[in-house]
């Protein structure tokens, strides 16, 4: 059966009203995008930083109703329930029901990274060149936070987690969103991997995708508040600029001397604060790119 779909232009500032109504006059799900999406590098948003929940300065909030509902009624609802909002750019289309999770895996595909780094979704045979000993194959389905590896940051940082030798270390993947940073360091021969997130969804998301690649045990997850002081020979982070900014010294302090470090979340532009910034405490900094994105590696001295 069909779902009524509604679409509509707000503000940012606007946005939780938007949803509140929405919510409260019984839609399905309430998604938000970036409703410039023509020019979807301007405002792009990764992972949020710690602590941060960012939008689009302008969004495109589509909401979906069960079959049958009447868009007149729902445009009365939205204008009773909250008067003020602006509605003027409400439209309405059906769209088919269908298994969202399968049409997502079927456009996701076995991808490489570096010489022996492979994601590989569940519902694919593994590629040849990934049958060998050597192979560090990450198994993901959709998960319930981001990062399926298709994003050039995260691709930046899993050729990096590839180039090193992980053997017997532990890595910090600080945000780890889905965990498969932590999860390709661990199949690289990483002793152990931390993940933080600020969303406990994350987290779940995770500890799944860690014990469905059988290195749950190796794998431990906190939120920001919970994780405990430690330092480690590798650090990556793959957030966004500003909290790159401001998680600097944190970040720093979480590298131990002599270990090594990549932060990507980062637009071309925003690079050179970033290595003015991280200089304090690294050095050998390098900037590598991938499309219109950044990564940044380093060395923490002494």
């Amino acid at each position: 059966m069909p779902y009524l779909e509604l679409s509509l232009r707000c503000r940012e500032s606007d946005q939780p009203r938007v949803e509140a109504a929405l919510e409260d006059i019984g839609a399905l799900s309430v998604t938000l995008m970036d409703a410039e999406a023509e020019t979807p590098n301007e405002h792009a948003i990764l992972e949020p930083g710690v602590g941060e929940t960012p939008l689009w300065p302008m969004l495109t909030v589509t909401a979906l109703f069960g079959h049958g509902t009447d868009q007149d009624a729902v445009l009365a609802a939205l204008e009773a329930f909250d008067d003020g909002l602006d509605l003027s750019s409400a439209s309405f289309r059906e769209v088919a029901d269908q298994d969202w999770e399968r049409a997502w895996l079927d456009q996701f595909k076995p991808m490489k990274f570096g010489t022996r780094t492979f994601i590989v979704p569940w519902n694919h045979d593994l590629p040849d060149e990934a049958n060998t000993p050597d192979a560090a194959v990450v198994r993901l389905d959709p998960g319930l936070a981001f990062g399926s590896g298709t994003h050039p940051t995260t691709a930046l940082c899993l050729a990096w987690l590839d180039s090193l030798d992980l053997r017997d270390r532990t890595v910090l993947d600080f945000g780890c969103g889905s965990g498969i940073l932590a999860l390709a360091a661990l199949k690289l021969g990483a002793a152990h991997a931390v993940g933080v997130d600020n969303d406990p969804q994350a987290l779940i998301a995770s500890r799944d995708n860690a014990e469905r690649n059988g290195v749950a045990e190796r794998l431990t997850v906190f939120l920001p508040d919970a994780e405990p002081p430690a330092t480690y020979p590798v650090v990556v982070a793959n957030i966004l600029a500003s909290a790159l900014d401001a998680l600097a010294a944190h970040l720093a302090a979480r590298t131990a001397a002599g270990g090594v470090i990549a932060l990507s979340g980062i637009l071309a532009g925003q690079e050179a604060p970033l290595l003015e910034r991280y200089a304090e405490w690294f050095d050998d900094l390098a900037v590598a790119r991938h499309e219109d994105w950044i990564r940044i590696t380093g060395r923490r001295r002494g």
